[in-house]
């Protein structure tokens, strides 16, 4: 946690929004006596050194009995140089102008606190932390009723703002750390949908309606016995039809669930059909798939493939891009290329 030591809390926001990307923030006043606060990272201080009861408050900071010191970042809004040196005798670690860009900010902050981890390494993880939170709340909810779609829609902005400030790489490298198969299978394809749309140059409404597709494509999973979900190796037949069967399920949970859109709907029930008719579970080919469902169905197949499980290591990309590309007959071929092409110059 870092902790923001603020004397004008609405002066302060910009900043406390920038913090929380990266971790999580609490903002305290100059009348915080720090004995019960609880175990905190780094504090960046806002607030005007002049007053007592500022310089109180940074004295009890660096008094704390039994604590190991936390970096204190000073803004201050004087650029002289007794106001820095009178910053640097209450404690701080780091004296930075008030008027510099929240994100310098928090640039410095995390080579105090974490100098092995970039600001995007911090905030793919942290937004990966709330979406799957997300993911956790929705699929056990699924096992047994209705979900709550305006609590999906909080795991959207998580997902396209881990891809667009900290790229896919990175994205992949944490969501592959989980080992409950259809929690990193949903975050997988999420994460890839939200590259793929962003490469494509599709507007914002467009990327955030093909996330939250992509994060309930697969909720109907939740209601499939884990013994062949998790199953090592490849499904008999009866149990294949049994598998198949989460399609129609998950459509039927999120229409029971109210509020949810056409496209996010259509994508659950058809993300495996293919364009030649041999997908299920309605057997719909070439104009019968809508073009939302057509990208999200590659990506859903990508993000199988370099899955890593216990008994499965990740495809290599290479290799994973040239089994799509084999599937000219099955999938649209335009939309493979792109893919091909957003996923290697992914950063």
């Amino acid at each position: 946690m870092i902790v923001v030591l603020s004397d004008r809390p609405d002066r302060s926001k910009p900043l406390v929004d920038a913090i929380n990307a990266v971790a999580e923030c609490r903002v305290v006043g100059t009348d915080e006596t720090w004995d019960r606060i609880g175990p905190f990272g780094g504090v960046v201080a806002d607030i005007t050194l002049s007053r007592p009861e500022a310089k109180s408050c940074l004295r009890r900071l660096a008094s704390r009995p039994g604590r190991s010191r936390a970096p204190l970042i000073y803004l201050t809004r004087s650029e002289s140089q007794s106001a820095f040196t009178e910053a640097r005798n209450l404690g701080a670690t780091i004296c930075l102008s008030a008027h510099v860009e929240p994100r310098m900010v928090v640039g410095s902050l995390v080579r105090e606190i974490w100098p092995e981890k970039s600001v995007a390494d911090l905030v793919v993880t942290r937004e990966i932390k709330r979406a799957g939170a997300t993911m956790t709340t929705l699929l056990k909810s699924a096992e047994t009723g209705p979900i709550d779609m305006k609590a999906v829609d909080g795991g959207i902005d998580p997902v396209l703002d881990a891809i667009h400030d900290g790229g896919l790489s990175r994205w992949l490298d944490e969501v592959w750390a989980y080992d409950d198969v259809t929690f990193q299978h949903c975050l997988l394809v999420s994460g890839t949908v939200a590259a793929f749309a962003l490469s494509l140059g599709l507007a914002q409404t467009d990327r955030q309606l093909l996330t939250r597709a992509a994060l309930v494509h697969d909720v109907g999973k939740s209601r499939i016995p884990h013994a062949i979900l998790n199953k090592p190796g490849r499904l008999d037949d009866d149990e294949r039809a049994v598998m198949q069967t989460h399609a129609p399920i998950g459509h039927e949970i999120l229409s029971a669930s109210g509020g949810c859109d056409p496209v996010t709907l259509a994508v659950t029930r058809h993300h495996h059909e293919m364009l030649d008719g041999s997908g299920y579970p309605d057997g719909l080919s070439a104009a019968q798939i809508a073009d939302p469902v057509r990208l999200l169905t590659i990506c859903d197949i990508y993000a199988a493939l370099i899955e890593r499980r216990p008994y499965k290591k990740p495809m290599a990309t290479r290799d994973a891009l040239a089994i799509l590309a084999a599937m000219d007959n099955k999938l649209e071929g335009g939309l493979v290329q792109a893919f091909g092409r957003a996923v290697e110059s992914a950063p």
